[in-house]
């Protein structure tokens, strides 16, 4: 074997490395019964990263001007607070976020229905703690998605 070739393979990955001997993944979500593209796939990495900030940078402006009497370093744990309580009422409620609206995005249950009020607050819980939001499965989703039996879909 080539140097290169080996050299490539470590570099991409166990994952690539694995397909290239012929293992088959499948797509994100097919082991869920999701269609590959469009409107209830998997939602990508990035879309789900800018709605993220989009809600912190929203959560922020409210701790900022409501919570924290001006006080810039304050605000950072107020915010977690008010992105706490954004998450749990509109994913309860609505299925979204107003960060996952304007990315097109919407938080379902595996089954395909709405998320219940109790795993709404589980992966809310988690997705605060952030580390289980970092950690994910084949079907890109985090542990805060897995545990609460929940997925990220594009609308």
């Amino acid at each position: 074997m080539d140097k290169r070739q080996a050299v490539g393979s470590w570099l991409s990955g166990p994952r690539a490395a694995a397909e290239e001997m012929g293992v088959d993944f499948g797509y994100r979500g097919e082991r869920l019964g999701l269609p590959e593209h469009g409107p209830g796939s998997v939602a990508p990495l990035g879309r789900r990263f800018g709605a993220l900030f989009t809600d912190w940078a929203l959560c922020m402006l409210i701790a900022y001007g409501l919570l924290s009497g001006g006080n810039w370093q304050a605000s950072g744990n107020w915010a977690l607070g008010v992105l706490f309580v954004l998450s749990v009422l509109t994913v309860g409620t609505v299925g979204f976020t107003p960060g996952k609206r304007l990315f097109g995005l919407r938080v379902i249950a595996e089954n395909g229905g709405r998320i219940g009020p109790g795993r709404v607050l589980v992966r809310t819980a988690l997705l605060c703690l952030a580390i289980p939001a970092l950690v994910w499965d084949r079907d890109g989703r985090g542990l805060h998605d897995r545990l609460a039996r929940a997925v990220q879909v594009r609308s």
